[in-house]
């Protein structure tokens, strides 16, 4: 697949940042080029998963449990800027953006398999009339094997790159491949401080030897000064990495309260592309691994069963201190 020439030709491209929190600002950096440069009319989304900071309640949130979203299909929500959980009254950072954009943001259930996840997907593309969907992980961990030192929320990604992949394949069901073109990316390389800026470059050398690189686009001027407008109103950290690193920062910045640290650069700021079917086949094994998993639980326990800790791990211990 060639990003450029997939990018180019979309005229409603939908960019869905899969990590949860911030990752929506990522996916705003392909959604806001889409539109400067090629006159598309994108659309932005995320998951219903915040940060343990934002939503102290372990996990993300089912459609159940949230209000003012209106339905665009099973597990899929279109989003404005009041739509929050029910009963805390969190606010989503899919409607921050949905604030700062003046439209509707795109919200997707992850406690769900990646099958159903796939497709609500597909419903919600046609009821929004959207001819490409780009699935953008900011960091890189998207692509992890399960044993890299500093990886801590696999399970998400994971999750939805399933869910791209049976999209990009034979989807739900088993039926045919879909019209709809199904394009990856990781935005901001090492930025969340899970896997290292090397670590990702060795996924993404392994994914190009599959045939699945499709490019690589950075920001400029225009897109930087979006996004920053963007972290100004979503609490990022990562996300706004990647605009830092454009406007020139480089070196070791600790993030999440000095917990981690990230080895920041140019390439930072700059959007990999590549075909979700090709890195499930290679680089991305926990996303092969939760392939079939039948709901968020499942493919936990599957992550869990190759000795990969997650991110609703970690958030269910902390719930009990």
């Amino acid at each position: 697949m060639d990003a450029e020439a997939t990018l180019a030709a979309a005229r409603r491209p939908l960019a869905i940042g899969i990590g949860g929190g911030g990752d929506v600002v990522g996916a705003l950096a392909t959604a806001e080029a889409c539109r400067i440069y090629h006159g598309a009319d994108p659309v932005v989304g995320g998951v219903t998963w915040e940060r343990r900071v934002i939503d102290p309640l372990p996990g993300p949130r089912s459609v159940e449990e949230i209000e003012d979203g209106r339905e665009l299909a099973p597990g899929v929500l279109a989003a404005g800027p009041r739509t929050r959980v029910r009963e805390s009254g969190v606010v989503f950072a899919e409607a921050r953006m949905a604030g700062l954009l003046g439209g509707e943001t795109v919200l997707v259930d992850v406690t769900r398999g990646p099958a159903a996840i796939a497709d609500g997907l597909r419903r919600a593309v046609t009821a929004l009339g959207c001819d490409l969907l780009v699935l953008v992980d900011v960091g890189g961990d998207a692509l992890a094997h399960g044993d890299e030192p500093g990886l801590a929320s696999p399970l998400c990604d994971a999750l939805m790159l399933a869910a791209g992949a049976h999209i990009a394949r034979e989807g739900a069901g088993g039926r045919p491949p879909a019209a709809l073109p199904v394009l990856g990316g990781v935005f901001g390389v090492g930025c969340d401080g899970e896997l290292t800026p090397a670590e990702v470059l060795e996924r993404v050398a392994e994914l190009a030897a599959a045939g699945g690189l499709a490019g690589i686009r950075g920001l400029t001027e225009p897109v930087a000064r979006r996004l920053e407008e963007a972290v100004e109103v979503v609490p990022t950290e990562a996300s706004a990495l990647g605009v830092r690193a454009f406007r020139g920062a480089t070196g070791r910045i600790p993030i999440r309260q000095g917990r981690r640290t990230v080895e920041l650069s140019a390439l930072a700021g700059a959007t990999i592309h590549f075909d979700v079917t090709a890195a499930v086949d290679s680089a991305a094994r926990l996303a092969k691994a939760v392939l079939d998993a039948e709901d968020l639980e499942h493919g936990n326990e599957i992550l869990r069963g190759l000795g990969v800790r997650t991110e609703l791990d970690y958030e269910r211990e902390h719930a009990r201190v």
